[in-house]
């Protein structure tokens, strides 16, 4: 039976053949992207989240941002039949290619990544051009779920107990831990420690189909130096492991696949692409944020309003800057950007950090893996499994302690990735790798996992397309510093071992240009190295920290809500009071999901009462929203 349908196509995006680089593999790629097209599941045109005009210019929540936090508090949010949703994001629907795992790296750059660089940093990243790092982070519907690693990692028992034991009531591991069950759809629970897992929800969670030999081994070479392979969000956090991702049949699950498509059919709930919001509208006398101004894909400025809340989920650098944007934030930021002053909040912007690293290059001699060609293609496009259903080794992690760690705290301070054995055209694939003497390169990582190094973000100017000044000030705490020189060390000695040195790994000891003046391998080396060539990870977060109420270092408070303004709420990794031990996608799911909640708490009562008390009538809102009597601070812009 012939399977039809009538809505639009979404604009895709850059095609795997536009990211290639190489024109020995065009016309490959080309083809490549015409199967997988076909592929029902891969490309789902009926399945996708449509661009649609919204109905009229009143909802009752508008949420701005598509990324993993806006795609989970939108579709949360239309379960309520009688809620009318509008989820607003500034890029286009994913493209087909990104749902091929092994090709995970190539969209960054492209047009669906918003291509972030820091100012020059005063401590790190020395060797990039004007000494500014790199930030990816998505601009497309599924945010950066559309480009991670999809790796599933929730952090350790120890992040949320902080945050809790810091005022935020609510936020203890045992807490939380339900909100990620909720979500999850376990593959592998039987596999799992038992009690910590999920089933039956909207995204799906478990190890990549194909697994490079390598892997094995490198749990191997954990278990030699002392580390247990186990489920590293169960009982304990420290040790290796294949990583459970969040991938359905060898293909990627993107945030927006998981919990906006089965939302699709839902008449209450609107998504407008390429469009971009420009500020919040507050009314300063009742310090209630009512309304969104926007540009959309047409050109045009609009005015968006919300019954109900505004909910923000732009990211860890999108939601600071459109406070600022809308006249919350630090008075001297706003001065110099020219942005009058609606409400004082100093600590928008503030406390921003990541995860930070350094690669270690190894040279191996190994020759299992297959290039991509038409047979490892096909074994992917007819099975979902082979070379192109996984990452390579990046699915291995490892969470160890080193000599700044105690190891009896089940608390560790580096978060081991690795990185090598992906498809040809894929970056970081195999033509990339091999070398002269048919070895190949691979590579190991350390990630410091509670950096003290703190930075900021503020606007640049009063327009809303101009990107922010990003102060990561990565590498300014010493601290960060010797830990990572300890997680470089750990991965010299996780090469070392017996599993794998029959690959006949070596350390990679061309000197880091910069440093040639010190002896390869002491510490001072080390630090030298690590500032030169500094590795971002791509967890940003903090720049809204959660506080209790009345902190003056605190964006939001428990609930979500932004200090001092009613019916405003952020959702997403800017909100941590400080970055989990690990990926941060999981553990932004979970935010969102307890936004939802408490939304649904408020508006729904214990009564489960439709609408709020002070509800009004749809047919006059506009007209309410905007009169001198009911917001006589609002007025347009220009």
């Amino acid at each position: 039976m012939a399977i039809t349908c009538d809505c639009p196509m979404s604009q895709p995006g850059p095609t795997l053949a536009a990211t290639c680089g190489g024109g020995a593999f065009m016309l490959f790629m080309g083809l490549l992207e015409v199967f997988l097209r076909s592929q029902c599941d891969l490309e789902d045109p009926c399945g996708r989240t449509q661009f649609r005009r919204h109905m009229d210019s009143v909802y009752d929540f508008v949420v701005v941002g598509g990324g993993s936090g806006g795609s989970v508090v939108a579709a949360r949010l239309a379960e309520v039949p009688s809620w009318r949703v509008l989820l607003i994001e500034a890029g286009f629907d994913e493209p087909t290619g990104t749902q091929v795992p092994s090709m995970f790296l190539n969209f960054i750059g492209s047009s669906i990544d918003w291509g972030y660089h820091t100012e020059p940093e005063p401590a790190a990243c020395l060797g990039e051009k004007d000494r500014k790092c790199y930030w990816p982070r998505g601009k497309v519907l599924g945010g950066t779920s559309v480009m991670n690693g999809m790796m599933y990692i929730r952090g350790a028992r120890r992040d949320y107990d902080e945050w809790a034991a810091a005022g935020n009531e609510g936020w203890s591991y045992d807490e939380v831990l339900p909100y990620f069950m909720k979500s999850e759809d376990n593959q592998q629970a039987d596999q799992m420690d038992a009690g910590y897992h999920g089933v039956g929800g909207p995204l799906t969670v478990a190890q990549f189909p194909y697994h490079p030999p390598l892997s094995h081994d490198l749990l191997k070479a954990g278990e030699e130096l002392g580390y247990q392979v186990r489920d590293l969000n169960g009982e304990r956090h420290t040790g290796f492991s294949i990583a459970q991702t969040t991938n359905r049949n060898g293909s990627r699950l993107s945030v927006a696949r998981a919990f906006l498509r089965p939302a699709r059919l839902r008449r209450n709930l609107h998504v407008m692409l390429n469009t971009t919001v420009t500020r919040v509208l507050i009314n300063q006398t009742t310090r209630q944020a009512y309304a969104v101004e926007l540009r959309n894909s047409f050109g045009g400025t609009e005015v968006i309003f919300a019954n109900n809340e505004i909910i923000l989920s732009a990211g860890a650098v999108g939601s600071p800057q459109l406070l600022q944007l809308s006249g919350v934030g630090d008075p001297g930021v706003l001065a110099r950007a020219g942005v009058p002053l609606v409400h004082r909040l100093p600590a928008v912007g503030r406390n921003l950090h990541n995860h930070v690293t350094h690669f270690l290059n190894f040279n191996i001699q190994d020759n299992n893996t297959a290039p991509l060609n038409w047979a490892t293609a096909m074994e992917y496009l007819l099975f979902r499994d082979g070379l192109m259903s996984g990452t390579g080794i990046s699915e291995v992690t490892a969470f160890i302690n080193t000599k700044y760690a105690n190891p009896e705290e089940d608390n560790p301070d580096i978060q081991m990735f690795f990185s090598g054995f992906l498809a040809d055209c894929a970056k970081t694939g195999l033509v990339g790798e091999k070398l002269g003497d048919g070895s190949r390169t691979v590579q190991m990582f350390p990630a410091v996992l509670r950096p003290k190094s703190r930075g900021s973000i503020e606007i640049a100017s009063a327009d809303p397309f101009a990107y922010p000044k990003i102060y990561a000030n990565y590498l300014t705490h010493p601290d960060d510093v010797k830990t990572l020189i300890e997680g470089i060390k750990f991965g010299i000695k996780l090469s070392e071992t017996k599993a794998l040195q029959r690959y006949g790994i070596k350390l990679d000891k061309t000197p880091v240009k910069g440093c040639e003046k010190y002896e390869f391998g002491c510490d001072a080396y080390w630090e030298c190295a690590v500032r030169m060539q500094t590795g971002p990870e791509n967890h940003q977060a903090g720049s809204c920290r959660m506080g209790p109420r009345g902190d003056p270092e605190a964006c939001v408070d428990n609930l979500l809500q932004v200090q001092g303004i009613d019916r405003l709420r952020v959702a997403d990794a800017s909100v941590m009071p400080r970055v989990t031990s690990g990926n941060t996608n999981a553990p932004v799911i979970m935010i969102a999901e307890r936004a939802a909640d408490f939304i649904k708490q408020r508006w729904l009562g214990a009564a489960n009462v439709p609408y709020g008390s002070d509800r009004e009538d749809p047919s006059a809102i506009s007209n309410l929203l905007t009169s001198e009597s009911r917001y006589p601070g609002w007025q347009p812009w220009g």
